[in-house]
């Protein structure tokens, strides 16, 4: 590069992961830890994560032991000893979920609750405690090209990258994504306010170490401890009527409107959770790849998913451990490595994306005969029957 010519010089690099999220972090830890280098790119000027709580079923802690990160995530998370599901509007008890002994005695390894800014700085520390792993700020990714023998990734301030292969961890709005497929994230209708408090501040009353999920018409409530049950997260969920309509936005007095209908302990938590910002939700249609030659997908930019079933993080990181022992399994192979990791991932996370909508119909039922019989059928169940949930918890085949 001359000195009449500022635009920043070409770099070749084997390996590339776009997005320093959760996904993108446990990406480049999981592939660096089989022996390849890693270069990864985040837009945002700091490694940060936005957002309160995270639930981490047995088959993501599964990962993170894999990955080496499980003490330390248990150092800081909190063990629940039940998931609680109750009635908004009546304040029922109508089943629950056994999350301690039992729990890890069936699936190996514990269910955890913990904030999500806790995991990425875990992960960050790994990623800088590896001198396989290069990471980069400030680098917004404007265009991609994929070509046979690999991609090129141009950013904002001219800095190009032609990788060997380039993993795009860009989340819901990902430009990698658009190389796929011109689509655009499915408006729910609903929104979240979230956040966190100190525990001693929280006014309802808090069941130890419980997860409690309040379910009703059009909304729900999720409660549990984090950072070692020093903090206490809530999200309230409701349907926004202007955001539905395409208005833009919520405001926290349809907030209080819509859960005004509720029992006490669930109007305080609505009340209390921060209104300082709120998150419409949205997933997408599923894609029937990953893979774009030598481009692949993982967590939120391959198959973001409705929050109900606890599980976008927890697929992105099942996503990393999957394509790294792909690439070990066929290190000359990128072809192969990529194709079978499009055939393991693909069928899963699209029956989590396709489960996740009707389950939360399920949640935010209108009808009063409908609820009638949801509530009954809750009732039956036992407290440990994990016939329902053993497809996400249970070790998957080899």
């Amino acid at each position: 590069m001359s000195a009449a010519d500022p635009r920043p010089a070409e770099r070749r690099i084997p390996l590339l992961i776009v997005g320093g999220g959760i996904g993108g972090l446990a990406a480049a830890l999981a592939i660096a830890r089989t022996g390849r280098t890693v270069h990864l790119i985040e837009q945002a000027a700091e490694l940060t994560e936005i957002g309160a709580g995270l639930q981490i079923g047995a088959n993501a802690t599964r990962v993170m032991d894999r990955l080496g990160i499980l003490e330390a995530a248990e150092a800081v998370a909190v063990h629940p000893e039940r998931a609680v599901m109750r009635d908004a509007t009546t304040g029922e008890t109508l089943t629950v979920l056994t999350l301690g002994d039992t729990y890890r005695r069936r699936y190996g390894v514990p269910y955890l609750v913990m904030h999500r800014g806790d995991l990425l700085q875990i992960l960050l520390d790994a990623c800088t405690a590896n001198p396989l792993i290069t990471l980069e700020t400030r680098r917004h990714v404007t265009s991609c090209r994929v070509k046979p023998d690999g991609v090129t990734v141009t950013c904002e301030d001219g800095q190009v990258y032609r990788a060997e292969l380039v993993v795009g961890a860009d989340g819901l709005r990902s430009a990698l994504r658009k190389l796929f497929v011109d689509d655009e994230p499915v408006c729910s209708g609903y929104v979240a306010y979230r956040g966190t408090m100190p525990i001693e501040n929280v006014e309802s009353d808090v069941d130890g170490n419980d997860v409690v999920l309040w379910i009703g018409p059009q909304l729900h409530l999720m409660q549990y401890p984090v950072r070692s049950g020093a903090l206490y997260n809530q999200v309230a969920v409701f349907h926004s009527k202007t955001f539905a309509a395409g208005g833009g936005g919520s405001t926290p007095e349809e907030l209080d409107d819509a859960f005004a209908p509720t029992v006490k302990p669930v109007r305080l938590s609505a009340a209390s959770v921060s209104r300082i910002r709120h998150w419409p939700l949205y997933d997408r249609e599923p894609l029937t790849s990953f893979v774009h030659g030598r481009l692949v997908l993982i967590g939120d930019a391959a198959h973001p998913m409705l929050q109900v079933l606890g599980q976008g993080a927890c697929q992105a990181l099942e996503d990393v451990v999957v394509l790294a022992d792909q690439l070990a399994a066929h290190p000359d192979d990128l072809a192969t490595a990529l194709a079978s990791y499009d055939q393991a991932r693909v069928p899963r996370t699209t029956r989590c994306q396709r489960t996740a909508r009707p389950w939360a119909d399920v949640w935010h039922l209108t009808d009063p005969l409908a609820i009638a019989l949801r509530n009954r059928i809750f009732r039956t169940r036992a407290d440990d029957d994990y016939s329902d949930v053993d497809w996400l918890y249970a070790e998957l085949p080899a």
